[in-house]
C-alpha cells in the first residue's frame, strides 16, 4: 500500500546530484583572462544572406545579428561539442566557415555582456546554469494552480488512435465510467483550496483561476447538471477562467452556458473534410460525427466563445487540408474573431496507429510548409512551432532579451492538478485513470493526500534533472521534451524527447527575423493546453 502524505511544496530548488554549486566571486572572475564561447550560444542561419547569422544565448535571453566572422570566432573558440542526446537526433550545428579573427576589443565586450563570451569553466557554467534553471523551477511549481477537471472517462466516440482507448474498450475499467455526482465536486472544491494555500494563496485571494474541462468527454449532454453546478459553485469563489477540451457533438446541451463568463474557450477536433473525418472519430456504431459538430463549431461562435480546432494529422488526410482552410471560409468561420486551427501529429499511442503513418514534429513542420506555399489559405492553420516564432518575433520587434525560460515542457512538471471523477490527482492528463499512476488524492474531507514517489517524479523532470538537457543549448526553449513521449520511447520520464527539436528552432527563429526585417505582420499564435 502506497503511502499518501499532506502536500507539501518545495522551499529550496532541486539541485542534481554530481553538480558541484557555483562559488565564485566577482573578483575571482575579474582576473580570468582566458575567454571561451559559451556552451548555451545557438547559432542561426539566415537563408538568403551569406553574411550574417543570429546568435541566441539559452539562459541570459539575449538574440544578436552579428556577422559570420563574428560567429566563425565564437565558434573556434567552443570547448566541446553539443553531447548526443539519450533520445532523438540533433542535425550538426552549421559548420565553421572561413578564416578565424579576433573582432575588435568593442564587439568583444559586447560579447560577454550578452553572455556569449564566459571566462567560467566548462564545469562552472554547467552549475551556473543549474542554478539559474532550478531557481526558476521552483518559482514555477510554486505559482498559482491550474486545474484540469475530469466530470467523467466516458466518451459517446470511439477514435482509434485514443490514448484511452482501453478504458471503453475492455470491461476491466467500466467502472471508471461514471460520471462525477455533487458530494465529489464538494469535494473537489475544498481540496482546490488546500492546494491553493499550499501554494501561497489566500483564501480570499483576488485571482482569477483557471480550470479546464477534459475527459473521456466532459460536455457530455448527461453531465450538464454537474458541470453547471461546478461552474456555479466556482463562481461563488470568484473570477474564473473556463476552457474544455471537448468532441463538441453534443455541446448544444450547453447552449446557454456558452459564452465569455461561463465556458469560454473549447478545443475541438476535426480529422479532415467530413469524409475523412467521419472514418476516424466515429459513433459506436461507426457514423461520423463531422456535420454535429461543425453545427456546433458554429454555434459556440455566435455566442461568443473562443473555438480553437485542433486537427490531428498523419500522412493519410494532411493532403486535405487545402480543401479543409476552404470550408472553414465556406462555413464563415475563417473570418471569426474568435476562430482559430491548429494541426498536431498523430502518436501511435495504441495498437490502433501505424507509427509509419505518423509524422514527427519536425516532418510536419516541413509538410505544412510546402502547403503554405502551394495552398496560401493553409497558412491560417497554425502549428505548435508557430507560437515558438512568435516568440522570437516578439524579442525581435520589441528589442528585448527573452526572459521566458521553459525549464519544464509542460503544466505536468510544475502546477497543473488533473482532477478526477474519484477525487485522484494526476500530474498529466494521459497518464489517468490508473491510479498507480495518481500524484494524489482528495479524501472525503478535502484533505489533499500526496504519493511522494509520484509527485517528485512529475515535478522534479526539468532541464537539470537529465544530465544531457543541462548540457543542451536548447534546453531553455524545448524544456526536455514530452515525458510521456520520452517514456514510450525509452522506458523513462527521465530521458528527453528532442523531437528535432534544434531544426525547428533555427527554422522558426530564422523566419522569425526576416519577417522583422521585411516588415511582414505577425502570424498567428494558437494558445493550446499540451504541445503533442
Amino acid at each position: 500500500m502506497v503511502r499518501l502524505e499532506p502536500l507539501e511544496l518545495p522551499t529550496t530548488p532541486f539541485l542534481p546530484p554530481g553538480v558541484a554549486p557555483l562559488k565564485l566571486s566577482a573578483s575571482e572572475l575579474e582576473g580570468r583572462g582566458t575567454l571561451r564561447t559559451s556552451s548555451y550560444t545557438l547559432y542561426v542561419d539566415l537563408p538568403g544572406n551569406p553574411d550574417d547569422m543570429l546568435l541566441v544565448q539559452a539562459y541570459t535571453g539575449a538574440y544578436d545579428l552579428v556577422s559570420k566572422r563574428v560567429a566563425t570566432y565564437l565558434r573556434s573558440l567552443e570547448a566541446r561539442h553539443a553531447p548526443n542526446p539519450l533520445y532523438g537526433s540533433w542535425t550538426p550545428e552549421p559548420p565553421i566557415e572561413g578564416e578565424v579573427s579576433r573582432p575588435s576589443d568593442e564587439s568583444i565586450a559586447l560579447l560577454k555582456q550578452r553572455g556569449y563570451l564566459v571566462t567560467l569553466t566548462l564545469e562552472e557554467e554547467e552549475a551556473l546554469f543549474v542554478k539559474l534553471s532550478a531557481r526558476h523551477h521552483l518559482a514555477s511549481l510554486r505559482r498559482a494552480p491550474h486545474y484540469v477537471v475530469m466530470p467523467t472517462y466516458q466518451c459517446n466516440l470511439r477514435c482509434p488512435y485514443c490514448f484511452q482507448d482501453h478504458m471503453r474498450t475492455d470491461a476491466r475499467y467500466s467502472h471508471l465510467l461514471r460520471v462525477m455526482d455533487r458530494s465529489m465536486v464538494d469535494r473537489l472544491l475544498v481540496g482546490m483550496r488546500n492546494i491553493e494555500a499550499a501554494h501561497g494563496l489566500a483564501a480570499d485571494a483576488n485571482v482569477t483561476r483557471g480550470i479546464t474541462f477534459f475527459g473521456g468527454e466532459p460536455l457530455l449532454a448527461r453531465s450538464r447538471p454537474i458541470l453547471q453546478y461546478f461552474l456555479e459553485r466556482m463562481r461563488e469563489r470568484g473570477k474564473v477562467r473556463v476552457s474544455a477540451v471537448t468532441n463538441a457533438t453534443e455541446l448544444e446541451a450547453y447552449e446557454d452556458l456558452l459564452g465569455p463568463e461561463m465556458l469560454a474557450t473549447l478545443q475541438v477536433t476535426l480529422d479532415g473534410v467530413p469524409q475523412e473525418h467521419d472514418r476516424r472519430r466515429i459513433y459506436p456504431d461507426g457514423t461520423g460525427s463531422f456535420e454535429r459538430i461543425a453545427r456546433n463549431i458554429t454555434l459556440a461562435l455566435e455566442r461568443g466563445v473562443n473555438v480553437n480546432v485542433r486537427m490531428n494529422i498523419d500522412r493519410g488526410n494532411i493532403s486535405q487540408l487545402p480543401t479543409l482552410a476552404e470550408l472553414f471560409e465556406a462555413r464563415g468561420w475563417s473570418g471569426h474573431g474568435h476562430f482559430s486551427a491548429y494541426v498536431a501529429p498523430i502518436h501511435a499511442a495504441n495498437g490502433n496507429v501505424d507509427a509509419k503513418t505518423t509524422f514527427t514534429s519536425w516532418q510536419l513542420t516541413r509538410a505544412m510548409e510546402e502547403l503554405r506555399q502551394q495552398h496560401p489559405g493553409v497558412s491560417r492553420i497554425s502549428l505548435t512551432d508557430d507560437s515558438l516564432q512568435a516568440r522570437a518575433r516578439r524579442v525581435f520587434d520589441q528589442q528585448t532579451a527573452d526572459t521566458g525560460l521553459s525549464t519544464a515542457f509542460c503544466g505536468a512538471h510544475t502546477a497543473m492538478y488533473v482532477l478526477d471523477a474519484f477525487g485522484d490527482i494526476y500530474a498529466c492528463w494521459e497518464r489517468t485513470g490508473d491510479a498507480r499512476q495518481r500524484i494524489g488524492h482528495i479524501t472525503e474531507s478535502g484533505e489533499v493526500l500526496m504519493n511522494r514517489t509520484q509527485l517528485h517524479a512529475w515535478r522534479g523532470r526539468n532541464v537539470v534533472s537529465n544530465p544531457v538537457c543541462r548540457k543542451c543549448r536548447y534546453a531553455t526553449s524545448c524544456g526536455g521534451g514530452c515525458a510521456v513521449l520520452a517514456e514510450g520511447a525509452s522506458g523513462t520520464l527521465y530521458k528527453n524527447f528532442c523531437d528535432g527539436y534544434a531544426q525547428r528552432f533555427r527554422a522558426r527563429v530564422a523566419q522569425a527575423w526576416l519577417e522583422h526585417v521585411s516588415g511582414k505582420g505577425p502570424g498567428a499564435s494558437v494558445a493550446r493546453l499540451c504541445e503533442t
